[in-house]
C-alpha cells in the first residue's frame, strides 16, 4: 500500500471508530499525534521511509472531508483501497527543491528525470507538487504555480453550439466539427486486450499484465480525445466573445444505451468544462441554454414551431419556405436562446 494511503487510512479507521462507538470528532492534532505514533511501530515503520509532508497532507486532506460531512456539504468519507485509489503524494514548498527548472522531492538525493508538457510560465515558482501514478502505471508531476492571464482583445463574432455524436459540434456559422470517435478507432484493441485480461486467473501476475494492457488502450484514448478537445475549446474561445450551449444532461442522455458509449465518447461534458473556464481566463462568456428549450424544433428563420421532430429527419423545410440543416438550425436557435439565459 502506497505510504499516503496507509497514513489516510488509520486515520480514517481511528475517526470511524471515534464517531459511531463514542460520538465524538477526531481533530487533525490528534490524527498528526497518532501518525507519530504509527511511525515508530513495527507495523507502520515503514511510513518513516518517505517525507512526513505528504503524510500530513493526506491527513488535511481526511481532515477537510470530515469537515465537510460534519457541516452537511458532502457524504461520510470513505476508504479508498489500494486498487481502487489512484496513487499520489502532495507536496508543499519545503518539501522540493526547484532549482534552474530542476525537480528534487525530499528523501531524494537527485532531481527526478521529467519529460515536460509544455514550458513552466517565466518566473513561476511551484507553490505545491503532486506526484501521481494512473493506471496504465505512468508517473505524472503536476506543480501549482500562479500565473497571470490577460483577457483577450474583445471580438463582435458569438455562436451557437449544437453539440452531436457525428459532428461533436455543429456551429451556428454552419460549420460542423466532425467527431474522431477516438474509442471507436481503438474498439478492436480495446475488445482484444478485454478479452486477454477476463482468460487470466484472479490474483495472478498475468493478470495484472493484461490489467495494465487494457489501462494502456484507454489512456491512449483519454490522451488524443483531451488533446483534440483542448484545441476545439481554445479556438471557439479565441474566435468568439460570447459563447451558448444547451445544458446537456449527460447522466440521464446514456441511460439510452444504443446510444451510451458514443455519448460517452463525445464526452461533451468535458468540452464544456473546458469553454467555461478558458472563459473565465480570457474574458469571454459561456451561455448555458435550458435543456428543455425545443432547439431542433424551432425555425430559426420565423420562428415557427414544429410538432415533431424524429431524430432521422435531418433536413427539413418549415412552412415559411426557409429549408434547414437539423443541427445548424439548432444551434442557431442556441445562439438566439442565449443573451436570455445570460
Amino acid at each position: 500500500m502506497p505510504v499516503r494511503s496507509a497514513a489516510s487510512a488509520s486515520s480514517t479507521t481511528e475517526r470511524t471508530r471515534a464517531y459511531t462507538l463514542e460520538g465524538r470528532r477526531v481533530s487533525y492534532v490528534e490524527s498528526s499525534a497518532r501518525l507519530t505514533e504509527w511511525k515508530r511501530s513495527g507495523e507502520f515503520d515503514f511510513l518513516s521511509e518517505v517525507s512526513s509532508v505528504p503524510l500530513q497532507q493526506a491527513l488535511r486532506h481526511l481532515q477537510a472531508g470530515f469537515a465537510n460531512f460534519f457541516a452537511k456539504r458532502a457524504k461520510y468519507p470513505t476508504f479508498k483501497s489500494k486498487k481502487k485509489s489512484r496513487a499520489s503524494a502532495e507536496y508543499t514548498r519545503s518539501a522540493f527543491r526547484w532549482r534552474e527548472g530542476r525537480l528534487t522531492l525530499a528523501k531524494m538525493d537527485a532531481p527526478l528525470a521529467i519529460v515536460w508538457s509544455r514550458p513552466m510560465p517565466e518566473g513561476a515558482e511551484p507553490s505545491t507538487v503532486t506526484v501521481s501514478k494512473d493506471a496504465a502505471g505512468r508517473w505524472f508531476v503536476s506543480m501549482l504555480v500562479e500565473e497571470k492571464t490577460s483577457p483577450l482583445p474583445p471580438v463582435a463574432a458569438n455562436v451557437g453550439i449544437d453539440a452531436g455524436i457525428t459532428a461533436l459540434a455543429t456551429l451556428s456559422t454552419g460549420e460542423k466539427i466532425v467527431n474522431p470517435r477516438h474509442e471507436y478507432r481503438d474498439r478492436r484493441k480495446l475488445a482484444k486486450a478485454q478479452r486477454a485480461l477476463a482468460r487470466k486467473e484472479k490474483g495472478s501476475a498475468n493478470r495484472a499484465k493484461a490489467k495494465l494492457k487494457v489501462a494502456k488502450v484507454y489512456a491512449r484514448i483519454t490522451d488524443r480525445r483531451r488533446d483534440f478537445l483542448h484545441k476545439v475549446t481554445t479556438r471557439l474561445v479565441h474566435e468568439n466573445q460570447v459563447i451558448a450551449v444547451e445544458d446537456l444532461t449527460v447522466r440521464t442522455m446514456v441511460k439510452n444505451h444504443s446510444l451510451a458509449r458514443a455519448i460517452s465518447d463525445a464526452s461533451w461534458r468535458e468540452m464544456r468544462s473546458m469553454l467555461e473556464y478558458k472563459a473565465r481566463w480570457y474574458g469571454r462568456t459561456v451561455v448555458a441554454v435550458d435543456r428543455w428549450f425545443p432547439s431542433s424544433k424551432l425555425c430559426s428563420a420565423c420562428g415557427a414551431l414544429q410538432d415533431r421532430m424524429p431524430l432521422n429527419i435531418r433536413e427539413w423545410t418549415c412552412a415559411c419556405g426557409a429549408v434547414h440543416d437539423r443541427d445548424v438550425n439548432a444551434a442557431r436557435n442556441v445562439l438566439a436562446a442565449g443573451p436570455a439565459e445570460s
